[in-house]
């Protein structure tokens, strides 16, 4: 039983679609959004909680009573170099420190292959998959119950999904290779589900050439 999940990054390109795919496992959504941001219509009936997440007393309104948290949150590309430290390092902290204080234990954060990587193309944009990594610590050092889902490249097609399958590794063994934003969001509902995924950094790329292994299987 998924319960409540809470989506922070809701109208994100992958947080709505991870939304979408925890309803449709049978969970509710809660959307944590941004105040001007939108929400495509198949997400509208969803429980919505507009907030700045720098807004303590906000999270933790919008945490309480949940079962779980999805961070789908993440800096987009801007002039603003400083993205990368405020979204993916101190804005996944202050979504970590509010899960402690209202008693939400479990957590999956969507961060990226690479991660903690000083020498990459990406970290020309203000040092991002260092950054990164410093969120994906928060996380791993807060005492929840947390899964680091690590995806590749990142497509928008939600066509022909069936023919592909997931490339499930540990932490530091994947570098490139893509993965359809829909099947990172199924990923995430996965976690959820599984309880292998504890405590665990999970890279996932996606290939038509693979045979479909369930995530429990791919960390048994």
């Amino acid at each position: 039983m998924l319960g409540t999940v809470a989506v922070s990054g809701a109208s994100g390109r992958t947080g709505f679609r991870v939304a979408e795919e925890v309803v449709r496992a049978g969970g509710q959504a809660r959307l944590l959004l941004r105040p001007a941001s939108t929400l495509p219509e198949s997400l509208e009936a969803c429980e919505q909680h507009r907030l700045d997440l720098t807004d303590d007393a906000s999270l933790d309104q919008a945490l309480r009573d949940v079962d779980s948290l999805v961070i789908a949150t993440g800096a987009r590309p801007s002039i603003d170099l400083s993205g990368p430290m405020r979204v993916d390092a101190w804005g996944v902290k202050r979504q970590v420190e509010s899960c402690r204080r209202v008693g939400v234990s479990r957590v999956v954060l969507v961060s990226s292959l690479c991660a903690g990587r000083w020498r990459h193309p990406l970290n020309l944009f203000g040092l991002i998959l260092v950054w990164k990594r410093v969120g994906e610590r928060a996380l791993e050092t807060s005492g929840l119950d947390w899964t680091v889902i690590r995806p590749g490249g990142l497509s928008e097609r939600d066509q022909d999904l069936e023919r592909e399958a997931i490339r499930w590794s540990g932490p530091d063994q994947q570098e490139s290779d893509s993965i359809p934003r829909r099947l990172v969001a199924r990923c995430c509902v996965e976690a959820l589900q599984t309880p292998a995924s504890i405590g665990r950094i999970v890279e996932i790329t996606s290939s038509e050439e693979l045979e479909p292994v369930a995530m429990a299987d791919a960390l048994a």
